[in-house]
């Protein structure tokens, strides 16, 4: 147990700490729309209930869709763009190696290097495609959640007027949610890039070594 936990201590502590914070907004959001309801004088909904509602759905995956995206671009752009002093950019002036060919022959190699052929081609993008496959998922539910509660809004206020799926993603609600959440994720991505080409944090592997100039560029 001490083995595994100190192999897939990052991992497990990000799950925790995601399991925490989803439970949290999940249940602060259940006594929210519990006290919206009331304003119109609604009965309030148990949270099983509340688990399918659209104001449950979107406000988790219209979170879930920027940071897909940031991670998905990010991991593309990466393989072409540089930044000269960051350590999230790959050597200016020689290649590195994850630009190498893949070898079926290196000891211990995934079975897709092995395989060959289109598999290879899949795996080696396998990374980026995820995030996006995410992305395109989350962007998905945060529209089918989003519809949801639009119309369950106009009904508490007693319009008749609601929306197809189509129409929802055609609004300005939609995308001042979606973009609002973009920006953000594209900020952190900047911030980090530029913050250590100047800025250290000695033991981790998003920084340089503390004595490494400043225009040393890699980790």
């Amino acid at each position: 147990m001490k083995k595994f936990l100190r192999e897939n201590g990052l991992s497990l502590l990000f799950l925790f700490i995601t399991l925490l914070t989803l439970l949290g907004q999940i249940v602060v959001g259940w006594h929210e729309f519990n006290n919206e309801l009331s304003d119109y004088n609604r009965p309030a909904l148990a949270f099983t209930a509340y688990l399918t509602s659209g104001h449950c759905i979107e406000g988790v995956f219209e979170n879930w869709e920027s940071e897909f995206l940031q991670m998905g671009l990010y991991v593309i752009l990466t393989v072409s763009l540089r930044q000269k002093g960051s350590s999230e950019s790959k050597r200016i002036d020689k290649a590195e190696e994850v630009d190498r060919e893949p070898s079926p022959n290196r000891p211990g190699a995934p079975w897709p290097v092995r395989r060959g052929g289109w598999v290879l081609i899949l795996y080696q993008n396998s990374l980026s495609l995820a995030f996006l496959v995410l992305f395109a998922l989350s962007f998905f539910l945060h529209a089918v959640g989003g519809v949801k509660q639009y119309n369950t809004e106009q009904v508490l206020k007693g319009k008749t007027e609601l929306l197809t799926l189509g129409q929802f993603l055609g609004t300005s609600e939609f995308w001042f949610q979606s973009l609002q959440n973009w920006q953000s994720e594209f900020l952190s991505v900047l911030s980090i890039v530029v913050l250590s080409i100047f800025l250290r944090q000695k033991g981790s592997p998003e920084s340089k070594p503390v004595d490494a100039p400043n225009d040393e560029t890699g980790k």
